[in-house]
């Protein structure tokens, strides 16, 4: 009877293990469209931090409060909620930062969430605003130019390919920590990126957000479906 119970409780912790994503995501809606995104876990702290305050339906009713075309598209401060059309925004926050979480391997090519921050010696994030990237594509002169004038260090082959085809912002890795990256939805950021905007990059017509976390069920159909998608891409 013990066997049993025992076979029985490991083929149950087995299964539950086995059905947990990988990753968690969430989900921005909009009234210009929606997109979902993967959080990375190589930059726990902000991963927590994130899932924390959409739990807590942080961000439901901000907007995004500063776009620039060829760049990004920001969001997160609380203070845009109910705020007056042409009120300039983006110094809200939460009374805490996070500290920062530079990975070589996350980089700022389009599509990336990355976490706003006041300049600051330890380079420590926002603890609620973020901005999704959209950025531009390079040549190899240009990304040349940049190493040498900017960045001070040289981009691995792999990741100059991605800025040559995707394309994004390089003079930003190293600077601001990037926690996950957008896996449906990429034309969400150039809908909202092209939006008319006043002179601090407020858009006119207020873009508010909706933010949710998916379901475990929702999370492993979504990673299924991008595993066999990378399969055939690689065929």
């Amino acid at each position: 009877m013990k066997q049993t119970i025992t076979f029985i409780l490991a083929f149950y912790c087995t299964f539950v293990f086995a059905s947990k994503p990988k990753h968690q995501y969430v989900r921005i809606k909009t009234t210009q469209g929606e997109c979902i995104i993967m959080l990375y876990n190589q930059t726990p702290l902000h991963r927590d931090n994130f899932v924390k305050l959409v739990r807590k339906d942080f961000y439901n009713g901000t907007l995004f409060h500063r776009v620039i075309n060829s760049f990004m598209i920001q969001g997160g401060d609380p203070d845009s909620k109910n705020a007056l059309p042409g009120k300039e925004l983006g110094n809200g926050d939460v009374g805490y930062t996070v500290p920062a979480e530079f990975r070589d391997s996350l980089f700022h090519k389009k599509g990336v969430l990355a976490a706003a921050r006041e300049d600051n010696p330890d380079k420590a994030s926002s603890g609620c605003q973020f901005y999704i990237l959209q950025g531009k594509t390079f040549t190899d002169p240009q990304l040349d130019s940049l190493e040498i004038k900017r960045l001070h260090f040289k981009l691995p082959e792999w990741q100059r390919e991605v800025y040559k085809q995707l394309g994004g912002t390089p003079h930003l890795d190293r600077k601001y920590t990037v926690y996950g990256e957008v896996v449906r939805g990429l034309s969400l950021i150039d809908t909202v990126a092209v939006r008319p905007t006043d002179s601090n990059n407020r858009p006119l017509t207020n873009i508010a957000m909706t933010v949710s976390l998916l379901k475990r069920r929702e999370a492993r159909r979504l990673e299924k479906a991008l595993k066999k998608e990378r399969l055939t891409l690689s065929e």
